[in-house]
């Protein structure tokens, strides 16, 4: 995790779209100061380690780190505080979902697994039976959200800078900028990075791990905590697997050791293939959300 090592004193940088810019009806109208926004100072830590130093297992300590001056309680302290103060925003952002009768995805992976380029076909080709919007999460640069408007869906970017992850106060702030998307899907399209995603809740209704099948099959082992925070796999590249030798079993198997439950399809964003059966698994959940919610207003 990332809680400690700097990345919490710097600033997101969020798209100012007036033409998107809009006014739920709810009187959400948040104004944040970002204490978890982000400028890493990492520094080159690997010079600090001798050549001989082995393997050295920091399981047990959540951030992985020691910092001069400040002990493993203290550090442990930090982290809590970060994340109690994401998670209160994440409520606030779930609560705001809900009343707008959207159902938000959190997309994850490594980077170049392909999220943008499934994205674009998704949103393309479900525009059409609801509103959708998407939040795109980078370092640098808006050519996602670019390519996502370039289908006709709206798009916000948020450029992290030296930040390896959104947070919820992040997503808070990009979501006044969309349109209504009143019963309509939100992605969120996280920044690169299967570690430090997996612990910020940003009031999505669940996490979608992209793995790609160039990846190797042990992916799920290496980054445990991101596998077992999500709903849903999407393996996708699956057109490249007879020619890279991937064992999907495998890949499951070692999915399903660290989350039994986790949900498994696999995808190819260029050629289409599987795409259908993500389709019926996203109306599955929104038919789920708006049936809670006719349950709740009873």
């Amino acid at each position: 995790m990332c809680t400690v090592c700097g990345c919490s004193d710097g600033k997101a940088s969020i798209e100012h779209t007036h033409d998107h810019h809009h006014d739920h009806g709810h009187g959400h109208h948040h104004h944040h100061g970002h204490g978890q926004h982000h400028d890493h100072q990492h520094g080159d830590a690997c010079d600090h380690i001798p050549d001989d130093a082995g393997l050295l297992d920091r399981s047990a300590n959540r951030a992985g780190q020691t910092i001069a001056g400040m002990s493993s309680d203290r550090i442990i302290q930090v982290e809590r505080d970060i994340l109690g103060k994401n998670d209160r925003l994440a409520a606030d952002n779930r609560a705001r979902f809900a009343a707008d009768g959207v159902l938000a995805f959190n997309l994850v992976s490594s980077p170049g697994a392909g999220k943008t380029s499934l994205l674009v076909r998704a949103v393309s080709e479900l525009k059409s039976s609801c509103s959708i919007g998407v939040i795109e999460g980078d370092q640098q640069t808006s050519n996602d959200a670019e390519r996502i408007r370039a289908t006709g869906v709206a798009a916000i970017q948020v450029n992290t800078g030296k930040g390896c992850h959104l947070d919820a106060a992040m997503v808070g702030e990009a979501y006044d900028r969309l349109p209504w998307l009143n019963g309509g899907l939100l992605f969120i399209e996280n920044v690169g990075n299967l570690v430090c995603p997996a612990a910020f809740d940003l009031g999505e209704a669940c996490k979608i791990v992209v793995f790609s099948t160039t990846e190797g099959e042990d992916k799920p082992l290496k980054y445990p905590d991101m596998f077992a925070a999500s709903s849903l796999m999407l393996i996708n590249k699956i057109d490249l697997a007879p020619v890279l030798d991937f064992d999907l079993a495998r890949t499951v198997e070692y999915a399903r050791r660290v989350n039994p439950k986790i949900e498994v399809l696999t995808v190819s964003a260029r050629t289409g293939e599987g795409f259908a059966a993500f389709y019926a698994w996203i109306r599955k959940r929104m038919a789920a959300t708006a049936s809670n919610a006719m349950t709740a207003a009873e």
